[in-house]
């Protein structure tokens, strides 16, 4: 096979130059598949989630992507287990995203590996670079928000709704604004008034479930 030099420097984060990508690494294919997605009915889950494991490089054995979304290439991902993404998100995986287990995503989130040159000069030749996205486990981030270039996001973090991340992310904290920056870190004390809450829920469900058998 003929080596493909500008897929090769997409892939290693280096300047390439999009056109002269070969035809076989072209991310059309990927965008077409993921427009087939798009118009299958959402009650016909199996073959929307028949064809994602076809879109994607790598999957947990549960997982949902909710129809419409976009991708650049789609098979540059890899979904953990228990994934979930809300509707009308963007995936521009020139360079690799890679998400953690139980990792959810709110609608419109943008995670976006496509960089371009700052000299005005270079960037008018239509040089361009992508650099990898990493999400950890148990991340939460929601509606709205961008992950820009090179991101990674720690283990049991919250991007708030809207947030723009330009830089790596601790683990287990709330960020959020534009540029996101930490809000507070997630404590014993999270979990403890959510564990509260948790118990009152079961409680009343007990009850009502009681009430039907009667």
């Amino acid at each position: 096979m003929k080596q493909d030099f500008e897929y090769e420097q997409m892939l290693k984060g280096e300047l390439y130059y999009a056109p002269d990508i070969l035809p076989d690494n072209k991310s059309i294919t990927g965008q077409v598949l993921a427009q087939q997605i798009n118009q299958v009915p959402l009650d016909n889950l199996a073959e929307i989630i028949r064809l994602e494991k076809k879109l994607f490089k790598k999957t947990g054995e549960h997982f949902y992507v909710h129809p419409p979304f976009h991708v650049d290439y789609g098979r540059h991902m890899t979904l953990g287990e228990n994934f979930y993404a809300n509707m009308d998100c963007i995936f521009l995986d020139v360079n690799e995203i890679i998400f953690g287990d139980n990792v959810m995503v709110g609608p419109r989130v943008n995670f976006f590996t496509a960089g371009h040159p700052t000299d005005p000069k270079i960037r008018g030749e239509e040089l361009e670079f992508g650099l990898p996205i990493h999400v950890g486990n148990n991340v939460w981030i929601g509606g709205g928000a961008t992950i820009l270039p090179g991101v990674t996001i720690g283990n049991n973090t919250i991007v708030a709704a809207g947030a723009v991340v330009t830089k790596d992310v601790p683990e287990s904290v709330i960020v959020g604004g534009n540029p996101a920056r930490v809000i507070r870190e997630i404590t014993m004390k999270d979990q403890e008034k959510w564990q509260i809450k948790k118990d009152a829920y079961l409680k009343q469900k007990n009850k009502s479930l009681e009430k039907d058998l009667f």
